[in-house]
């Protein structure tokens, strides 16, 4: 034992001697045995900044659940809805399999899933089969045939409601005219038909196409009608004045000084109740950033979501009718300033605003279209398993 030690003496008394750096250079024991670093499951979880895609609009003493249920909904049958509408311009109504695979977007299935995942939950309206090519296909069933062969019919029984909501939406666009591409992309919005762009030749008195320079083609209005140019609030001051004067508010700024009566505090504030400039008016001509131009488009918009079936539209939606509606970046901050008529709902970057008095503390609403209805009865099977779970469906849907 003496000797090893001794030589491990020399060892270091020679490495001196040629080395005078050695024990700077290199260590004569290894240290890697010890931890330098916290292992993970030591280390604190760092909680993840806000994000405006994934923080709530509305808090939780504010919160409408059924509400918010709606928008719930929509993202469960996401699926259904797109896919009814991208199968119907196909022909013969049927799409390859390994071709439905790559049209995530178009089919509204999440990217990186399979398509037939989603084609399982829903075996009442669709359906997929071998076809003579050995190629496998997707296509309706009977049932969903017969589904969309209704939808058609209402649509042609409602023609002219349809028609009347989009002379309303050109009387209240700038120089009243909206690109033909915008009306089609939220066609399902006001429950317009897919084929409108071809219908609007049958209705020469009320519309005309016009080609701009960039080549849009261009719906225009071609006569003004002032029984069109009411609002659903002013209809709604003259039935119920009180509820109309109580459903917005826009706070006069007055200094302490002036020392007012309570009275004369509330006489001044309902002098900025109501949006007072029509959304059928020339209030696209106001600076931006006055309050008459506030109240403009608090009561365009009032009006626009009053226009579409379920009275609520998303952002995507708003901004679609941006320059035709002059509507401003701040339009977010705007609706949140108006509680008492506009609900809120979903996250921050992906909201939807929703007319309250449209909706009754259920959730459900006070009236209803009937393409909302038929949307309802669709979203029903839609939710059906299988044909005997469902014992509140009629049997001769399934004949």
């Amino acid at each position: 034992m003496a000797w090893r030690f001794s030589s491990f003496v020399s060892t270091i008394e020679s490495s001196k001697t040629l080395n005078p750096n050695f024990f700077s250079s290199t260590a004569p024991f290894s240290t890697s045995f010890l931890v330098t670093k916290t292992p993970k499951k030591f280390k604190k979880k760092r909680k993840s900044k806000p994000s405006p895609r994934t923080t709530p609009v509305q808090t939780q003493p504010n919160l409408i659940p059924s509400l918010e249920r709606i928008l719930h909904r929509d993202a469960l049958l996401r699926f259904v809805t797109r896919s009814k509408q991208f199968l119907s311009a196909q022909p013969e109504h049927v799409l390859r399999l390994d071709d439905a695979g790559k049209l995530h977007r178009e089919l509204g299935f999440p990217r990186g899933r399979k398509v037939s995942r989603f084609l399982q939950r829903h075996p009442l309206l669709f359906q997929t089969y071998r076809h003579t090519d050995g190629k496998s296909w997707l296509g309706f069933t009977d049932l969903m045939e017969d589904l969309l062969a209704e939808e058609h019919s209402l649509m042609d029984a409602m023609e002219l409601n349809r028609v009347e909501k989009v002379r309303k939406l050109l009387m209240m666009s700038a120089r009243n005219r909206i690109p033909l591409s915008k009306i089609h992309h939220c066609r399902t919005l006001f429950g317009i038909p897919d084929d409108f762009r071809d219908r609007v030749a049958k209705y020469p008195d009320f519309f005309k196409i016009a080609v701009d320079s960039d080549g849009k083609r261009v719906l225009e209005l071609v006569k003004w009608d002032p029984l069109l140019a009411v609002s659903a609030l002013e209809r709604e001051f003259v039935v119920n004045e009180d509820s109309a004067k109580r459903k917005f508010r826009f706070p006069v700024k007055y200094g302490k000084d002036l020392d007012l009566e309570l009275d004369d505090n509330r006489k001044l504030d309902l002098l900025n109740s109501l949006p007072l400039v029509s959304p059928y008016s020339d209030g696209h001509r106001f600076d931006l950033w006055t309050l008459e131009a506030e109240k403009y488009r608090v009561g365009l918009i009032h009006e626009f979501l009053s226009l579409t079936l379920e009275k609520r539209a998303s952002i995507h939606h708003l901004v679609e009718f941006k320059e035709e509606f002059s509507l401003t970046k701040h339009t977010y901050q705007m609706l949140r300033k108006q509680p008492r008529a506009f609900y809120l709902a979903g996250t921050e970057m992906n909201w939807a605003v929703f007319l309250k008095d449209a909706y009754d503390e259920n959730g459900a609403m006070i009236e209803k279209d009937p393409q909302v209805l038929f949307n309802e009865k669709l979203y029903k099977y839609a939710q059906v398993d299988q044909m005997e779970h469902d014992p509140g469906v009629e049997e001769h849907h399934f004949t």
